[in-house]
């Protein structure tokens, strides 16, 4: 190291220095090793899995070969990575229930669809397929690119050559650095026919090819149920999803018995994995209509459902399964890949295949280049051959007594110095005169190819016409037979199920019991005993709230004070005549948050919200809610304020109590319906704020609490006015608490 250079420092900035390294390991990863290539669909480490085993004549009619050897080589050569991320890219190429055309050919345990892993690599042994055959195809004819390996001793393909449609028919999935791809596997005679439609018309549209290409085609089978439309957008956007199903049918029993006998379950999910969730979910009876579930699959899928009751409907059944378990899932697509120019990027199904053809026709261009020259040279040699089989004499005269016979010939018979050495180096039983027959035959059918390669290269209609049979020859070979026919099944969106099927069978009647200090519980039945509840020391019934009455079917809005509404599963609260649980393990409360209201949330309706500010809006029974533990907020409030009440808005009239005693009633479409906000002023106060909230029907009168007698509206009269106002001091018939 030069004296200048040894012990330098040089500052650098902490932040310039983590942001330009970072960025390097971002790209490293984007382009060598998450984001597969749109020409041949491949990530690097299966590139160089596929090439290596070809460098080792691993072809499909060639005997197997260790897998240790394979990934020995590869990464000794290609791939500088750990053995066992290799074997394990490897072992998926080969894995009938993973990949929808296997690349590799397998030979001992390389796992099972239940989740187990495939035999050490030692045990295991490899070839390749017809597929990565085709993949490989033209590779040595000068098809692609090569570059050094990371050594420099050997070089590598830059991408093979791919004369098989790989990234659409295999599909692909990968977890980059701010970016991540996700394509199902597709149907490779499908994938054909629609790549033929853009070879016969370049600007074929979307829906065309979606006619010949409807959707995915996963290893596993299933039912696709997505909506057209749906699909339509995700393939012309490159980003959407697919609902996946299980494919089932009903089997009948004896004495009028039946069961559910699954035979295909969705795409990526373990067998022995949805088995235990679905018994988990049996076991929180959370599945009250699935009475058994047996496993009885051989090399087949063979799931068996029992149901509780042989009144209960298949669909219905299925129909709860599907919601609650893997039976149905949902497969992402994002189609972000590598493309030619190497630059990641998200296409639609149109580009992904145009990309694929333009690179086909490529390939196609520089192995009718190398072909030529292969012709040409060998037309040269064969010129040379005929020119001194008519003076053989002379020629073996210059080669006995010339003491430099290759000028010579050169001079004597005009060749050229290929020609002279290929003369020099025939042997003598070529000399024959059959031989010079056979010679002047391989010159006529070579000049008859070059005739054709030099059309084929000087036309691009003639060079994609020829990609056209090579597609149909493609479509024939792998989108026929077993290998090729449709597994998945594209459906119509199911038909919705009438939730109040499900929940008449499903429902039983709880009360729900909520404490003073915040603990909640569910006890079977209606028309308890509020007085014969007992609590913990200390506590009591929350007695504002009362006993509310539902059933397991239902759900329950918890709404408190910080203006946020929460939403419980009944069916999902601690049973049994215990002290319950506290709800603060259920939903996250804020320190200082109190409970306004429990009540059971309709499927439709409206309620009013109204906060200590004076503020209120009425809101849809669907808007208030929330699964998550954090709830939603629905009334905005300023530090220091709180909510005061969330009442169901039935009727025409709201009566609202200030903390200094003024009523106002006004009538209740003068509230806006919003869907969360801080809501407009109810009633305006100089001092304090609002105690209460009540909406009623004019006609019915305002009863202000439970048992209470109510009061007709000509009682009202002088309190009511318009939203905003201050309101006129309270009744005396109207309570003090």
């Amino acid at each position: 190291m030069p004296d200048d250079v040894t012990g330098h420092i040089e500052p650098t900035s902490l932040s310039e220095a983590l942001s330009e390294r970072y960025l390097a390991y971002a790209m490293s990863t984007i382009m060598s090793r998450s984001l597969p290539d749109v020409r041949d669909g491949l990530k690097p480490v299966h590139r160089r899995l596929i090439y290596a085993m070809q460098q080792l004549k691993l072809d499909p009619t060639a005997g197997f070969k260790k897998c240790a050897r394979v990934v020995g080589d590869v990464i000794g050569k290609y791939h500088p990575h750990g053995d066992a991320s290799v074997y394990e890219a490897l072992v998926r190429l080969a894995q009938e229930f993973a990949v929808r055309y296997p690349l590799v050919e397998g030979q001992g345990n390389f796992g099972s669809i239940d989740g187990d892993n495939a035999a050490a690599m030692r045990y295991t042994e490899a070839r390749l397929t017809e597929v990565a055959k085709a993949l490989l195809d033209g590779i040595e004819d000068d098809a692609v690119d090569f570059r050094p390996t990371y050594d420099g001793e050997e070089s590598e393909p830059v991408v093979l050559p791919a004369n098989f449609p790989n990234l659409l028919a295999n599909g692909a999935a990968g977890i980059a650095v701010g970016m991540a791809t996700s394509i199902p596997p597709h149907n490779a005679g499908e994938v054909c026919a629609a790549a033929s439609l853009l070879v016969k018309k370049r600007d074929t549209d979307l829906d065309s090819l979606l006619a010949v290409m409807p959707g995915p085609d996963f290893p596993t089978g299933g039912m696709i149920v997505e909506d057209g439309a749906a699909i339509r957008a995700a393939y012309e956007t490159g980003r959407g999803g697919f609902r996946i199903r299980a494919r089932w049918t009903r089997e009948e029993g004896r004495f009028g018995t039946w069961q559910i006998v699954v035979t295909e379950i969705p795409y990526q999910v373990q067998k022995s994995r949805l088995i235990e969730q679905i018994a988990e979910l049996m076991e929180l009876k959370k599945l009250p209509l699935l009475g058994d579930i047996r496993d009885e699959s051989a090399t087949d899928i063979r799931l068996v459902l029992e149901p509780k009751s042989r009144g209960v409907e298949p669909e219905v059944l299925m129909e709860t399964l599907f919601r609650a378990t893997q039976l149905e899932t949902r497969y992402g697509l994002n189609m972000n890949v590598l493309g030619a120019d190497r630059v990641p990027r998200v296409m639609g199904l149109r580009e992904v295949l145009l990309e694929w053809l333009d690179h086909r026709h490529e390939v196609l261009r520089r192995r009718s280049a190398h072909r030529l020259a292969a012709v040409l040279k060998r037309l040269e040699i064969l010129d040379g051959f005929l020119a001194v089989y008519l003076n053989l004499d002379e020629v073996i005269r210059i080669v006995r007594e010339e003491d430099e016979p290759k000028p010579a010939l050169m001079r004597t018979f005009s060749l050229t110095e290929l020609q002279a050495d290929s003369v020099l180096n025939m042997r003598l039983r070529s000399l024959r005169r059959l031989e010079e027959m056979e010679i002047r035959k391989e010159h006529a059918t070579l000049a008859e190819e070059r005739s054709s390669l030099d059309a084929l290269l000087g036309s691009e209609t003639l060079r994609w016409k020829r990609i056209g049979k090579e597609l149909d020859k493609l479509a024939k070979q792998f989108g026929d037979g077993p290998l090729g026919r449709r597994r998945s099944t594209l459906a119509e969106p199911p038909r919705p199920i009438d939730i109040a099927a499900i929940a008449a069978i499903e429902r039983e009647p709880i009360s729900v019991i909520l404490s003073q200090k915040g603990w909640i519980k569910a006890l079977r039945g209606h028309q308890l005993d509020p007085a014969a509840q007992k609590f913990k020391e200390g506590d009591g019934l929350r007695g504002d709230l009362g006993v509310i009455e539902c059933s397991t079917a239902d759900r329950l809005c918890l709404f408190a004070s910080d203006g946020r509404a929460f939403t419980l599963k009944a069916g999902e609260l601690p049973r049994g005549r215990g002290d319950g649980q506290p709800i603060r393990l259920m939903v996250e409360l804020a320190d200082e948050g109190q409970i306004i209201a429990l009540f059971r949330l309709p499927e439709s309706g409206r309620f009013l919200v109204a906060g200590s500010n004076g503020r209120g809006l009425a809101i849809e029974a669907a808007d208030l809610a929330s699964e998550k533990r954090t709830g939603r907020q629905v009334l905005n409030l300023k530090p220091g304020e709180r909510a005061v009440g969330c009442v169901p808005a039935i009727g025409d009239r709201v009566a609202v109590l200030g903390e200094n005693r003024k009523l106002l009633v006004f009538p209740l479409e003068q509230v806006a319906v919003l869907a969360r906000g801080t809501g407009t002023t109810l009633q305006r106060y100089k001092e304090g704020g609002l105690k209460a909230v009540r909406v009623f029907e004019s006609a019915s009168g305002l009863v202000w609490q439970e048992g209470a007698k109510p009061r007709p509206a000509s009682d009202l009269l002088s309190f009511t006015g318009s939203r905003g106002e201050a309101g006129k001091l309270a009744p005396r018939w109207l309570p003090q608490g």
